[in-house]
């Protein structure tokens, strides 16, 4: 009986934390059409791009609609981009895995893991975007400031007013982009982007210096594997939209940086 109570807990949570995530990523991927064209967010209804017509509400149910239209636009029967169920599914379980990891144990954990799941869909919005079009937009990392600011802020609070979490996260707005900002000013703004700089100082705020560095490297490591690969199979240029790269070192660094830290030193110094 208890097993199946807390299995019937389970399932209620976690569904409705990937309902709310699924809702949200519904808003990213209005946020990633329109951004780059200067559409509004708010008062553009939705619509097809081919037929423009407008959507009715059913068809505007996340992951679900894309099911019962086949993937078509029901007016014009145009392909509608698989990008929407992705998407609307990752940022959904993006969000059961910040509260599986880190529970909800206390209202600042609670607080923490809802700025955890608005940034991961903030990078979410930022790759999308850089990837398609190298541009980082500024109101995204503006948002990416704020929500870095928050988790210090929460992390300093719910420490009892540590002066060395404060020193932490300071640090870390600097660590990376510091020197990344030296990169810029070296190469001239041709060796790194200013909206890469801006990324991390705001991914800095939000992890500490330790594990903004870790995510540098990770983002490094996996944009010297998979950038090369893209340039031989897609006949790409040697530009390089750093930010999804970055983005994946920041959720992997945020959600698992821990086990990878405790893993390296124990590995290499214990």
């Amino acid at each position: 009986m208890k097993v199946g109570k807390v299995l019937s807990d389970f399932i209620i949570y976690y569904g409705i934390i990937f309902l709310y995530g699924i809702v949200i990523g519904s808003f990213l991927n209005v946020c990633i059409f329109r951004i780059p064209e200067e559409i509004s967010i708010v008062t553009e209804r939705s619509h097809c791009f081919n037929c423009n017509t407008k959507l009715k509400w059913y068809e505007l149910i996340p992951i679900f609609s894309y099911i019962f239209l086949l993937g078509r636009c029901r007016t014009c029967k145009e392909r509608i981009s698989i990008q929407y169920p992705i998407v609307e599914a990752l940022n959904g379980f993006l969000y059961v895995l910040v509260f599986y990891l880190f529970g909800w144990k206390s209202l600042a954990v609670i607080l923490l893991n809802v700025v955890y799941c608005l940034m991961l869909s903030a990078l979410i919005v930022l790759s999308f975007i850089d990837f398609k079009t190298n541009i980082i937009p500024a109101g995204v990392n503006i948002f990416i400031m704020i929500m870095g600011l928050s988790a210090a802020l929460i992390k300093y609070f719910n420490s009892g007013r540590s002066t060395d979490v404060i020193l932490n996260h300071a640090i870390g707005f600097v660590a990376v982009s510091g020197f990344m900002l030296l990169i810029y000013y070296a190469t001239r703004g041709r060796g790194i982007g200013g909206g890469d700089i801006k990324l991390m100082a705001g991914a800095g705020l939000l992890l500490g210096w330790g594990y903004v560095l870790l995510a540098f490297l990770i983002g490094c490591i996996l944009a010297g594997i998979i950038h090369p690969i893209r340039m031989r199979i897609r006949n790409l240029g040697r530009t390089l939209a750093f930010g999804p790269y970055l983005s994946v070192g920041i959720a992997i660094s945020m959600l698992f940086g821990d086990n990878i830290i405790d893993w390296y030193l124990q590995t290499f110094f214990i």
